[in-house]
């Protein structure tokens, strides 16, 4: 790949082929393997992302929203979209892009028959989500009979699958919890399996219960950011490729002198002569305002290179005082060997929070 030349996000087509191989190598041939796409991909790209997923033959996809998975329909996939957190407003669009609602509580599920109704459905597949311990969305096993009352007098829908969500499937110095996250979802299936006449699939583990908790597979297993080439965990981290690089150039280099200040609100006085890169990219980028002030870093010719004040919006200054480097020079934000997990730590945050705020206007290019 050429050197980059302005602010680019680079995806790894073969990276992300790899890290399905090998998450799917831990499952069981009849384990289908559902492909977390939300938030563009975990902020790459949705649409080439699920087109590259689709053609190998992943199950299913999963979305947050109605919007993402109609984009996803009108760019040609045809595989099944799970959406996670449909809003009422949006039902009819489900309908008729024929994407398939996770259903969570008593009024989402009347409201949605009531829709299905009104488009002359039988049996559309509809996914019920019941929470475990992870109190965000979710029936409880107190809802099983008013659920199993409300679909038994109606056509109009099918329950597909059961499924819930684990709260901390990565630690492993306490498992306890996850454990009993698995136990109840048991609960929770045999009971709804009792009062009905067929039996939905089941899914549970995300990426890390993938690895971690090979007992609770069931059906189907979701990934959305062990796709994109983080495990948690850095035993697993050595098995997986980061899909993404995001990577910019030196526009200028300074030279600022002693006790001169350099950024908004002089965030940044120099205690010592320093040459400094201004690199074209900021905040509207992605790069939040907390990697200023030497808390984040690019890598500049296999160099750290910290960010020197506050970050701006189009734009930030890098310490090269000890970096041999020219203007047009390559930066490194984050790729395979430089990581955004690594980067992330600087700021107490976690991979998934940068990589997903890379703004859409960066250039995203594709490497097959």
């Amino acid at each position: 790949m050429n050197k980059a030349q302005e602010t680019v996000l680079e995806i790894d087509l073969k990276a992300l082929k790899h890290n399905f191989k090998f998450l799917k190598s831990k499952l069981s041939g009849s384990t289908k393997f559902l492909a977390v796409v939300k938030a563009f991909a975990y902020g790459s790209d949705a649409i080439e992302v699920a087109k590259y997923l689709q053609q190998l033959e992943v199950d299913y996809f999963a979305v947050a929203y109605t919007y993402e998975g109609v984009a996803l329909r009108d760019a040609g996939i045809t595989t099944p979209i799970l959406v996670l957190h449909p809003q009422p407003v949006s039902f009819d669009d489900i309908i008729t892009r024929c994407l398939e609602p996770s259903l969570y509580s008593q009024r989402v599920l009347d409201l949605f028959i009531a829709s299905a109704v009104t488009h002359k459905q039988h049996n559309y597949p509809v996914h019920l989500k019941f929470n475990t311990g992870l109190n965000r969305l979710g029936f409880s096993l107190e809802d099983i009979s008013k659920i199993a009352e409300t679909v038994s007098k109606t056509k109009a829908v099918h329950i597909t699958s059961l499924f819930s969500h684990l709260a901390e499937s990565e630690v492993l110095d306490d498992k306890a919890f996850t454990v009993s996250q698995i136990e109840h979802f048991k609960t929770i299936y045999k009971q709804v399996y009792a009062k009905l006449d067929y039996k939905p699939f089941l899914h549970l583990c995300n990426t890390s219960g993938i690895i971690n908790y090979p007992e609770a597979h069931f059906d189907m297993v979701r990934s959305g950011i062990g796709l994109n080439g983080f495990g948690n965990d850095p035993n697993v981290n050595k098995h997986l490729k980061p899909i993404a690089a995001l990577k910019t150039n030196i526009s200028q280099i300074h030279h600022i002198k002693k006790g001169e200040s350099l950024g908004y609100n002089r965030a940044f006085i120099a205690q010592t002569d320093t040459k400094t890169a201004t690199l074209p990219i900021g905040h509207a980028d992605g790069i939040k305002r907390q990697y200023g002030n030497k808390n984040g870093f690019v890598t500049i010719n296999n160099q750290k290179a910290y960010i020197l004040g506050n970050v701006c919006m189009d734009m930030i200054m890098v310490d090269i005082t000890s970096i041999d480097c020219n203007e047009g020079d390559e930066v490194i934000v984050f790729d395979d060997k430089y990581t955004a997990e690594a980067l992330a730590e600087n700021v107490q945050s976690i991979s998934y929070e940068l990589i997903t705020a890379i703004s859409q206007r960066v250039k995203r290019v594709f490497r097959r």
